[in-house]
């Protein structure tokens, strides 16, 4: 019985604890670092600090290189406005200078025209070959048929003269439209038809509308030599016209 005692104790006995992994020399070697372990002399400290002012410089070096490009270029753009405005100031000057030129021989145009060269100067409150009918001055065209022009033409011409087509805002200019219409064929006046309305050339409408008659669109009107009513013809038509201006007051 003792026999099987002692062989079952030695069956039983508690396991030792397990060796220890045997290490060799080349794994302990100076400065290597313990397994599991970061190695903490691998990068020197400095390196740290250094490439963060690295990248501050660069950054630092771009911003004074864009900087300066930007400088130059407001500079050249400052240069070019500069020379661009001494420029406009002299035609400024100049178009000044011709300007009080014109003012003056318009004056002296005005002074001619409507002044007559006789002892003493008397002016007058129209020009020469003009008809004078408070408050206004009147040119009756009555040229050729060759000569004779389109409505629009006719204003124009009448604006190159500081002028426009006659026109009657009342009974009495109406009268003196008629009395000089001395043409048989018709003389423009600065009346047309624009959006189913008689209107005058600065947008009034007629203020009677049995002068003339009914409006047909693309027509203007036309005074006609011993006719009261004014007649509705094509504006592309040719005619001769009445200009009509302000009186000087003399």
């Amino acid at each position: 019985m003792e026999e099987i005692t002692g062989e079952a104790d030695y069956v039983n006995a508690p396991e030792g604890p397990a060796d220890k992994k045997a290490t060799r020399p080349e794994d302990t070697k100076k400065g290597s670092a313990p397994e599991g372990t970061v190695d903490t002399k691998a990068s020197p400290p400095g390196l740290r600090f250094v490439l963060p002012i690295a990248v501050c410089w660069i950054i630092l070096l771009a911003i004074m290189g864009l900087r300066i490009y930007y400088n130059a270029k407001q500079t050249a753009e400052i240069k070019t406005l500069t020379s661009q405005k001494d420029g406009l100031t002299k035609q400024i000057q100049e178009m000044e200078t011709n300007w009080n030129e014109l003012n003056v021989s318009r004056a002296q145009w005005s002074i001619n025209e409507y002044c007559k060269e006789d002892e003493v100067k008397q002016c007058r409150p129209c020009e020469m070959n003009w008809r004078y009918r408070e408050p206004s001055c009147y040119s009756f065209n009555d040229v050729g048929p060759t000569k004779r022009l389109t409505w629009e033409e006719a204003r124009e011409y009448c604006r190159a003269l500081n002028a426009d087509l006659a026109a009657a805002h009342n009974l009495t200019e109406k009268n003196i439209i008629n009395y000089y219409s001395i043409s048989t064929d018709g003389s423009w006046i600065g009346l047309r038809v624009k959006d189913g309305k008689w209107k005058w050339e600065d947008g009034s409408d007629l203020t009677n509308s049995s002068w003339v008659d009914p409006p047909t669109e693309g027509h203007c009107a036309i005074s006609v030599l011993r006719i009261q009513t004014w007649l509705s013809v094509s504006c592309d038509q040719k005619q001769q016209w009445i200009c009509q201006k302000k009186a000087l007051s003399v």
